[in-house]
């Protein structure tokens, strides 16, 4: 086969720079412009999965593990035309509420009374979502249900702080209510006094 001096020019450009890359690979060499040099403090692994972060003080945190629900993904209903029965897009998460370690167990018990008719006999809580024709953006709008919900349960538990002004206005209203309700017994009485017949002692 016949090579052109112009094809054997690049073959041999090619090989002289993969020689030399090899070489500075074997030798350890390190461009300046090198990620290690640029951020050291960086781990350069993306496939680090990041930890949960903690719930401190019994609060719930918002971070929902993906690896402790259940996702499967349905016809959606509605119009869509042909897509909608060639694509599963509607998004459906489950899980178990009694044993979902990751929600604070104040907040479980309370979400559990709250939708004690929406869990399944098997004790598994479900939500659904089909806004949207995209499984992705469903499966981030049923998480963004439940994460709402969750903070809903969380902030009802919430007891608000009286302050000694509150105190001090609630119990002057009260002995008000108390002062006008005893006015208007004895008004009250006064006038059943004047519907009385005259006697002959009187």
């Amino acid at each position: 086969m016949a090579v052109s001096f112009s094809n054997f020019c690049c073959l041999r450009r090619l090989l002289i720079n993969s020689t030399s890359c090899s070489r500075a690979y074997l030798s350890g060499f390190k461009s300046n412009l090198s990620l290690e040099k640029l951020y050291p403090t960086s781990r350069l692994d993306i496939t680090t999965i990041p930890k949960a972060p903690e719930s401190k003080d019994g609060k719930f945190s918002g971070y929902i593990p993906m690896d402790k629900i259940q996702v499967n993904y349905v016809r959606s209903g509605g119009p869509g035309g042909q897509n909608v029965n060639c694509v599963s897009t509607k998004t459906e998460i489950r899980f178990h509420l009694a044993s979902a370690d990751w929600i604070p167990e104040p907040i479980r018990v309370k979400l559990a009374e709250r939708v004690k008719n929406q869990i399944s006999k098997e004790g598994y809580f479900i939500i659904k979502s089909e806004r949207t024709r995209s499984q992705q953006l469903n499966l981030a709008d049923t998480l963004d249900k439940l994460r709402n919900l969750i903070h809903s349960v969380a902030q009802s538990l919430v007891v608000p702080e009286v302050s000694q002004e509150t105190l001090e206005k609630q119990r002057r209203l009260r002995e008000r209510a108390a002062r006008e309700r005893l006015r208007e017994k004895r008004a009250h009485s006064m006038t059943k006094q004047g519907r009385q017949s005259p006697t002959l002692d009187s």
